[in-house]
């Protein structure tokens, strides 16, 4: 796979200073076209041998092209708040908004590889980790972003051959780092497993360039010729898509049945039961989040549901019980301008919780497969998608002990009616009720249809939905709470048992 990337390719100083200062005019004027037009992100990956000119490189680009619309970003050793969530969430929160370019060094394919080569896992951890930076890749370039990756070579011969001129030039000896010194033991399989892995994710969406990184003119000008014919089909592109969705239709049920119809709306509590099972509840989620179990685990709770079906009395009830430290409530509205340049799942992972907190989310990322397929703010291929992509995300983040728990609140269509007109009718509840409300309403059977091809689609192990009958708001809350109550127990005696596992395995 790297042979090609060792036969001693070479640009003469002559040939370079002809072409580079064109290669430079067309790359300025490709970056302002994708600053113009808006419609996309560029992620640039680097990887590949140290010492190969990963960093020379990038100096250069920033030299030929404008830097203010290039954000280079390294990733070293995880912080503490890194740490504290999933691996995926330091590479979402740093992605290049649509019309700029980002540079990743030690990219999420960094520390695969590192990790594999000094044994720190198996085959099996390092196949996992390709998959997932095969669904990460796909996800960005689904919603629009060009990936480019690199992997600057050099032969073993050449490594060594580089850092003994470097070692006997006292002016240029400070080059050499201690991973120079470290790669030069492991090149070998280093090589293997990175062969692994281009082989792996080398995909027509997102490709793999082999850089020879011997001779700098030759680096430099077939890493800007590559990037700079990239730019220009992804411009020339009416929208960036590697394939066509292919998905059965999505069909109503044969004998007009639906999820929601099925649930027994005439739940009830009376006030008494109510008042005491809420506290009791309450008083157990407190407990629970103060569990020193809790420490090694995050909460999440999701809540959809009807207009009017009571999730903010459900909140309330569920914060009422905590310390303000412990939590904090997302809610989601229309996206901002910021948003909507970035792929639509970014503004949830910014707010994924740090181990030993509770992040509560009012709406969702499920808005891209309701609200967004009802009104048309996406093409079905889009929403269709989405539904795999959501399980993704949610396995990823529950395997970093993040506890996902979501609610539908359901209520029946006279007891919206009901609460809508409450609503105009009582002042200090007017401003709850808006046209949007009305009209959603009147797509009462569409969105029907779109929450059970949500469930059906997305209530997984991992993540399961609770459809909460909502006709009676006191049922609701305190059915809610109890969830959550199980859920965090559920979590914290599996972890316990899995790592009772591992100590016996390890004796």
């Amino acid at each position: 796979m790297f042979e090609s990337a060792e036969i001693g390719h070479a640009i003469d100083k002559e040939t370079f200073d002809a072409e580079e200062p064109v290669l430079r005019e067309a790359l300025l004027e490709a970056q302002y076209e994708l600053k113009q037009q808006g419609r996309f992100p560029v992620i640039v990956l680097i990887n590949g041998i140290e010492g190969a000119g990963k960093g020379e490189t990038v100096k250069l680009l920033n030299e030929w092209m404008d830097p203010r619309l290039i954000e280079v970003r390294t990733f070293d050793q995880q912080t503490d708040e890194e740490l504290a969530r999933p691996p995926a969430w330091r590479y979402w929160r740093m992605l290049p908004a649509k019309g700029r370019m980002g540079v990743f060094f030690g990219n999420w394919y960094s520390q695969m590889l590192q990790g594999r080569v000094h044994g720190l896992f198996k085959d099996a951890v390092l196949d996992q980790g390709i998959h997932g930076a095969e669904r990460l890749e796909k996800m960005l370039c689904n919603e629009g972003a060009l990936i480019v990756k690199f992997w600057f070579h050099l032969s073993k011969k050449q490594m060594k051959a580089r850092l003994k001129s470097l070692q006997d030039d006292p002016l240029h000896s400070w080059r050499i780092s201690p991973l120079d010194w470290q790669q030069s033991q492991t090149y070998d399989k280093f090589v293997q497993y990175g062969e692994r892995v281009i082989r792996r994710t080398s995909r027509d969406y997102a490709p793999w360039h082999v850089i020879e990184g011997v001779d700098a003119n030759y680096r430099s000008l077939a890493v800007g010729k590559i990037l700079l014919e990239s730019l220009q089909n992804a411009l020339k592109r009416s929208r960036l898509k590697p394939d066509k969705v292919s998905a059965a239709p999505l069909t109503t049920s044969v004998d007009q049945r639906s999820l929601l119809g099925s649930l027994d709306m005439s739940q009830r509590l009376d006030k008494k039961d109510y008042e005491e099972q809420l506290i009791t509840e309450q008083a157990r989620l407190a407990g629970l989040l103060r569990d020193k179990r809790m420490r090694k685990h995050s909460l999440i709770a999701v809540f959809e549901g009807n207009d009017a079906a009571g999730k903010g009395g459900a909140i309330r009830r569920v914060a009422a019980a905590l310390d303000p430290r412990q939590y904090s409530i997302v809610p989601i509205a229309a996206p901002t301008e910021e948003e909507r340049a970035q792929p639509y799942l970014w503004r949830f992972w910014r707010h994924i919780p740090a181990r030993g907190k509770f992040t509560i989310f009012d709406r969702s990322w499920y808005g891209r497969v309701l609200v967004e397929r009802i009104e048309g703010f996406c093409s079905s291929a889009d929403w269709m998608r989405a539904y795999g992509e959501i399980n993704d995300f949610e396995e990823q983040i529950n395997d970093s002990r993040v506890v996902v728990v979501k609610f539908w609140l359901a209520i029946d269509k006279q007891t919206q009616l009901e609460r809508f007109q409450e609503r105009e009718q009582i002042p200090f509840k007017r401003f709850k009720i808006t046209e949007d409300d009305w009209r959603n309403r009147e797509k009462w059977d569409d969105y029907r249809t779109a929450v059970g091809d949500m469930v059906d689609r997305t209530s997984t192990e991992v993540a399961p939905w609770t459809l909460v009958e909502a006709n009676d708001k006191r049922w609701a809350r305190v059915k809610v709470l109890r969830t959550l109550n199980r859920a965090l127990e559920d979590a914290f005696e599996k972890t316990e048992r899995q790592e009772k596992k591992y100590r016996k395995d390890k004796e």
